[in-house]
């Protein structure tokens, strides 16, 4: 029978019935958009609320879709690790309630682990493993060492704002709106991306770790200059909102790009695949196509459906329910583990 899988790391509420080849017999998502765009970036508390109004009718949902019986359900997965700490109690409190009640086992999820996961549901039969992982996504930038889909060594990561977290904050100076990824990409589109000379911080370090807070320095300098400035009240031309963006995001995937394709090269691998809402990038996607052809690895990018935070991408726990790696109902939410399995 299949498996029950519970999204709520950040601001989307999701739920997936998988069966074991991966074939998705139903899925639901509530998505907070509109509550957190006044804010420009999410709030957590309003995040953690929404999600309790939520959790229920999108589990639910799912399973309605896939005409099964709860009961007979091989297991339900839970994202507990890493994310928003009340965010992800909504959801692991909505699934060990539902494991006692239903008398089915629990299943732990790294949310991290579970974005790679996502490129070997595109890729199979193909297994995407051994390779180089990179999750890069509003909240994490990582990469990792993936003997397995749940064997993975952790190799480097921000070492202050994730490259999802910049453009949002770049979108919020420029006035774009929230979620601003897929703002400041459209716009970029239309811009020089040799207008503005932004930093590239860390790229030619040994270590595997990526820094974007200063990039997101110089774009705030490069529109307002330095002191303090009502964003709100600041004139910027279409022209140069679109130089900003290009410029912006051609040092961001420089930065994401340069360090994949090296710790593809010196780990000895030749695949890597790439996992967060990041990915759905188009000019980055068309990077890293354009390093796989010319380094020769092989490059699997999620589709684009399945890199924002969703609950299909929890079919990992097929592959804990395969070593026995069960959850205790004591389970608790690990919000800020990124290393950790």
């Amino acid at each position: 029978m299949p498996l029950l899988t519970i999204e709520t790391s950040c601001d989307e509420t999701a739920a997936a019935v998988i069966d074991r080849s991966g074939k998705v017999l139903g899925q639901a998502l509530a998505t907070q958009e509109t509550l957190h765009q006044r804010f420009t970036g999410v709030v957590p508390e309003i995040a953690s609320r929404a999600h309790v109004e939520r959790i229920l009718p999108v589990i639910d949902a799912a399973l309605t879709e896939a005409a099964v019986d709860p009961r007979r359900l091989t297991a339900i997965a839970v994202a507990h690790t890493p994310g928003l700490a009340g965010s992800l109690l909504v959801g692991v409190v909505a699934a060990k309630t539902l494991a006692v009640a239903w008398q089915v086992p629990l299943v732990a999820i790294n949310h991290l682990h579970a974005h790679l996961y996502a490129c070997q549901l595109s890729a199979a039969p193909r297994s995407v493993y051994p390779g180089i992982g990179l999750v890069v996504s509003g909240g994490h930038t990582s990469l990792y060492h993936c003997s397995g889909p749940l064997d993975l060594k952790y190799l480097g990561g921000t070492i202050d704002d994730a490259a999802g977290e910049a453009f949002d904050k770049v979108a919020a100076m420029l006035r774009l709106g929230f979620p601003g990824g897929p703002a400041v990409s459209r716009l970029a589109a239309t811009g020089d991306p040799t207008a503005f000379a932004f930093p590239r911080a860390m790229i030619h370090d040994a270590n595997f770790d990526f820094s974007f807070s200063g990039l997101k320095t110089a774009v705030r300098y490069a529109i307002a200059g330095p002191g303090k400035v009502d964003f709100d009240s600041l004139q910027i031309s279409p022209t140069t909102k679109a130089d900003v963006c290009a410029s912006f995001e051609a040092a961001v995937i420089d930065c994401l790009v340069s360090k994949s394709t090296r710790a593809v090269r010196s780990h000895g691998v030749d695949q890597l695949c790439v996992g967060g809402g990041v990915a759905a990038n188009p000019r980055l996607r068309e990077r890293l196509a354009e390093a796989a052809a010319e380094q020769r690895f092989t490059l699997t990018i999620a589709p684009p459906e399945l890199c924002t935070d969703n609950a299909v991408m929890g079919a990992i726990g097929w592959e804990k329910i395969a070593r026995g790696e069960f959850a205790a109902l004591d389970l608790d939410v690990q919000p800020g583990l990124q290393r950790g399995f």
